[in-house]
């Protein structure tokens, strides 16, 4: 839970998967050309060369080169599928390279490591990458989210995943309501109104599209409210529960019903005044120099704003209500619910441009599978799913209970994906967690 959030400073809570990447370095002494040779064995997996070799002073050009002659990475991790591979790279082949020159187990404490991989990633490869990645190769816990305060990259401990529940990761290589209508279409388009204490008027305009989505909120707040209520008392579950009422005042209020000038919220009072965009030539004008320094603005390209800005802000108080669930009394409600955030996280992703169809699909699939049991009066046995990132695809997380029925249930989700799309390659299925490689270590193999 998280994700891209973590460029803003959000909260996330991520879960290192059992896939790993490890990494092996020999270092050669003397040198009179000091270079790297990385080998990588799935290499030819992705249509690439499997080796590079550049001389170690490219690499650092300001600073000694240094005496590694070639490193070695066996890969399992899903390349290019939103699971965090180039942080598993990093950050092996970072402790390992630390390890050879002498610095080992415990004496580059795992978050620094993390943070010099981050580096990497922003100034050497290039790519802009908040910290969520690095941290949880780094310090992530088998069986446990780490949570994490992206900025100033706050460790905030570890939180359990209930024994009744499960994740499962798959790869893959409602319609829209008006703002508002008249009396007169509503009566053309839908005959009688059924409600037989009221009347629709056909020369009024009434809003729509949020008086109809308030009472859907509004019922999900209160079972998040409920539930809430039944944790262990904290200082945190008061701030959430504070939280859901203000939501619910600020979608009050946005029906048309509340007072002015009482809700502080960002939904309320700034949200709104975002565009939906803008040229990065308008922002450069009323901004001016632009502070990241590992990204640029593009004067002739036009960016998102509105969603983007408003998807960070949602997304830290989705993952404080998904930790503070997480450490409530075991319940079907608690997975339902646990479930409904991931699925706001995904809607929230695919808002912001990046989603794909490929992962769409599999999300909807399983709402198919909650709605299907839910109409015959069963207990589903998923819960909710959503895009843990992009790349070359992406891959899904679908939370489920525990036991052999709810892994059934989906692999029958991926091979009928599979068959409706026609793929002959067959979709990656992965499952469990393992430890983080700050708890793994490094091992010294002498050669005899």
């Amino acid at each position: 839970m998280g994700g891209i959030a973590d460029y803003s400073g959000a909260l996330v809570l991520q879960m290192p998967v059992a896939e790993a990447c490890h990494a092996a370095v020999q270092v050669t002494h003397g040198s009179a050309d000091p270079h790297i040779s990385v080998v990588s064995l799935s290499a030819d997996q992705a249509s690439r060369a499997p080796s590079f070799t550049c001389p170690t002073c490219a690499l650092y050009p300001e600073g000694q080169p240094l005496s590694y002659e070639e490193a070695c990475t066996l890969f399992k991790v899903p390349e290019g599928k939103g699971v965090s591979s180039s942080a598993a790279v990093e950050v092996a082949v970072m402790q390992a390279l630390l390890a050879a020159c002498g610095q080992g187990q415990g004496q580059v404490p795992g978050r620094q490591l993390a943070l010099l991989c981050q580096r990497v990633e922003n100034l050497v490869v290039g790519a802009p990458c908040g910290i969520m990645d690095q941290m949880a190769s780094a310090l992530g816990e088998e069986g446990a989210l780490l949570a994490l305060l992206c900025q100033p990259a706050e460790v905030q401990g570890c939180v359990a995943l209930p024994s009744h529940l499960s994740v499962q990761f798959s790869t893959w290589l409602e319609p829209s309501l008006p703002e508002s209508m008249t009396g007169q279409q509503f009566l053309a388009l839908h005959g009688a109104h059924v409600d037989p204490v009221t009347r629709v008027l056909p020369e009024v305009r009434y809003a729509v599209r949020q008086p109809a989505a308030h009472p859907v909120h509004e019922h999900h707040r209160v079972r998040l409210f409920r539930q809430l209520l039944q944790a262990a008392p904290s200082q945190e579950q008061g701030l959430l529960l504070g939280e859901l009422m203000l939501q619910s005042h600020a979608s009050y209020s946005a029906c048309g019903l509340g007072s002015h000038g009482t809700d502080s919220q960002f939904s309320t009072w700034l949200e709104p005044s975002l565009p939906e965009s803008m040229t990065g030539q308008q922002f450069l004008a009323l901004h001016g120099a632009h502070v990241d320094p590992v990204t640029r603005v593009l004067p002739e390209v036009r960016y998102a704003v509105r969603q983007p800005a408003a998807h960070p802000v949602h997304e830290h108080h989705r993952v404080r209500l998904f930790r503070q669930l997480l450490q409530a009394a075991p319940s079907q409600e608690q997975g339902l619910l646990l479930g409904e955030l991931m699925l706001q996280s995904h809607a929230s992703y695919s808002a912001c441009g990046l989603g794909s169809h490929g992962t769409d699909r599999l999300v909807e699939m399983v709402v198919e599978h909650i709605s299907a049991a839910r109409a015959s009066g069963r207990m589903p046995l998923l819960f909710g799913a959503k895009i843990t990132g992009g790349g070359s695809g992406g891959t899904v997380c679908i939370l489920g209970s525990s036991g052999s029925e709810a892994e059934d249930a989906v692999q029958d989700i991926v091979s009928r994906y599979q068959r409706h799309l026609g793929l002959a390659t067959p979709t990656k299925l992965f499952k469990g967690s393992s430890m983080g490689a700050s708890t793994f270590g490094c091992l010294a193999v002498k050669l005899q």
